[in-house]
């Protein structure tokens, strides 16, 4: 095969950026930072335990003794006459995945991948629902294999295959998890079809060029040898000893230093070819970075205004399928003019995604050394699962979840607030009306600083664009960066970042009742319970870290409530 070409890359820097960025990787190559990279050395980064997850860089090369046994899984799975695939995962399990469905789309002849990352009982119900489970091949995701989510809907799914056939989990289920996870002894214990090892010196948000992310590939249909030739392309590249010429050295060197001077918001346009990057992204550069008080934070899918409406608190990252015309080079230019750095990635393929994929893991290790912290932890992750394992541990044990007290109310919307921020909206405005108090809050964002919605709700088209309206009023009246997670799912990505890094987030949670609930197999808790705990131990957690958070309930009538909360933002 001749050699693939590397994806280009281009950037447009003030002279201060260009400047700062040259010197930072003059001292970088100085030090022979990326040679020390390459041979695993804990002190490019806090001297910790970085070492024991450096094994992604080798995923190119050493996956393929793995090429053989996935494309025999392929051909049984396209024998067996799937026409769909479910993927039952959270994060580093699920996403990359998702981002290959989105980018490849349905393989003619091969399973439809639908992915399920969220506890919200109407979604899990639509995912699970929008498949045949009889002709459905079924992932459980999960490294450590005790992950509540991916526990909860493995519960749940086996359950339902069962009803039908006591022995479809044998010949359906296909377990993705560490050597010796407890996902393991279930696998073997029910005797799961298959089950394939991940690399437990690989974390999840670094496993794309993994099993995490290559046995689900191969089911669909995708050729897992080309990804990997092209992710080794983008690796013998990112060998170079001169960060400038490094493409994923220079990137992540490029970043910290911008995020070090102030310029932390990293603002993604992307070609709709390879718009499902963002997505990946926000996890890998949140999760990676948001600690210690300080990050990078991801901006994906953010609604476009003017160049002059943004903050010097920006850096943007065009994602440009080559040959598409997407529109967004005029706005690129009027943004490069008004000063903002401007990165641009051509990426050639699709195939070239897994380029990509590598680029950025190098990239966001880099920018972890140059940010002097240890980017292959998350440890703010842990606080709130901690939170919500409490929670559902009461509620088995109670039947119930503790009692709150409301701050307001107002015609179906309740407004929750820890005692901190309830005084500091009552200092902000004198109108205790959900409307004065939710505009006291937005007052709080400042320059700076950025505005996140945290909605635990279904995951809909529908659901989106009103957030996505919120968003836009947010960044217009402020020029503050805006993000949009849904939860659970942004636990295991942005939500790291929202409580370990800077305090400079304005957050909004967003909670709803559930019309149908559905229950977890086994458990007193239901689907609802467990969103419900998820969204109190996430906000218990912000609140503990002193962030400037409340909670919108919007009832039964999420679509209704939407729309109310629209018309107050």
């Amino acid at each position: 095969m001749p050699k693939l070409a590397v994806n280009d890359a281009h950037f447009t820097l003030a002279d201060p950026d260009t400047a700062a960025w040259r010197a930072a990787c003059q001292r970088w190559d100085e030090a022979r930072t990326t040679a020390r990279l390459w041979a695993r050395d804990a002190g490019v980064w806090t001297g910790g335990n970085e070492a024991r997850w450096l094994d992604w860089l080798d995923s190119p090369e050493t996956e393929r003794a793995g090429v053989e046994r996935l494309e025999a899984f392929a051909s049984e799975v396209r024998q067996a006459g799937f026409t769909h695939a479910l993927l039952l995962g959270m994060g580093g399990s699920s996403l990359a995945p998702e981002v290959l469905r989105m980018t490849f789309g349905v393989v003619k002849g091969w399973p439809d991948l639908r992915v399920l990352d969220s506890t919200d009982p109407a979604q899990v119900r639509h995912v699970v629902e929008s498949v045949d489970l009889a002709r459905t091949l079924v992932f459980v995701s999960s490294k450590s294999g005790t992950t509540l989510e991916p526990s909860a809907f493995m519960q749940y799914v086996v359950a339902r295959l069962r009803e039908r056939d006591r022995q479809a989990a044998a010949r359906q289920v296909v377990a993705i998890t560490d050597p010796g996870s407890k996902l393991e002894a279930t696998a073997r214990e029910e005797r799961f079809w298959r089950v394939f090892h991940g690399r437990p010196q690989i974390g999840g948000r670094f496993s794309a060029i993994s099993p995490f992310g290559l046995v689900p590939a191969a089911a669909m249909g995708l050729d897992v040898g080309r990804l990997l030739d092209e992710a080794a392309a983008m690796r013998g590249a990112c060998r170079r000893d001169n960060a400038l010429e490094n493409p994923g050295v220079g990137l992540g060197v490029l970043l910290g230093t911008l995020a070090e001077r102030g310029r932390d918001k990293l603002t993604f346009f992307a070609s709709p070819e390879v718009a499902g990057l963002g997505a990946w992204l926000e996890q890998l550069i949140a999760e990676s970075t948001g600690k210690q008080g300080k990050a990078i934070i991801p901006v994906d899918l953010e609604p476009v205004v003017e160049a002059e409406r943004y903050g010097d608190d920006r850096v943007f990252v065009h994602l440009h399928r080559s040959g598409v015309d997407d529109g967004y080079a005029a706005r690129l230019e009027a943004l490069a003019g008004r000063g903002h750095p401007v990165v641009r990635i051509e990426i050639a393929s699709t195939w070239s995604l897994a380029q990509e994929f590598f680029r950025w893991e190098v990239a966001t290790a880099a920018a972890g050394a140059v940010m002097d912290i240890h980017p292959f932890d998350q440890p703010d992750v842990e606080a709130s699962k901690v939170k919500t394992r409490a929670l559902t541990d009461e509620y088995e044990g109670r039947g119930a979840l503790p009692p709150e007290t409301a701050t307001a109310r107002e015609q179906g919307l309740t407004l929750f607030a820890d005692a901190a921020n309830e005084r500091a909206l009552e200092r902000a405005v004198s109108d205790r009306s959900l409307a004065g108090l939710v505009g006291a809050h937005l007052g709080r964002i400042g320059p700076g600083d950025y505005f996140a919605l945290l909605a635990y709700v279904e995951m809909t088209p529908a659901h989106r664009e009103v957030l996505q309206e919120m968003r836009k009023a947010v960044l217009a009246r402020t020029g503050a960066a805006t993000c949009l997670g849904f939860g659970p799912r942004f636990l295991h990505s942005t939500g790291q970042a929202y409580k370990g890094g800077p305090p400079t987030g304005v957050f909004l949670q967003i909670t709803c009742d559930d019309r149908d609930d559905l229950p977890v197999p086994g458990q007193r808790y239901s689907f609802g319970v467990i969103k419900a705990a998820q969204a109190r131990g996430d906000l218990e957690v912000l609140n503990e870290r002193g962030r400037r958070a409340i909670r919108i309930h919007l009832g039964a009538d999420v679509a209704a409530g939407l729309e109310q909360l629209r018309q107050l933002i």
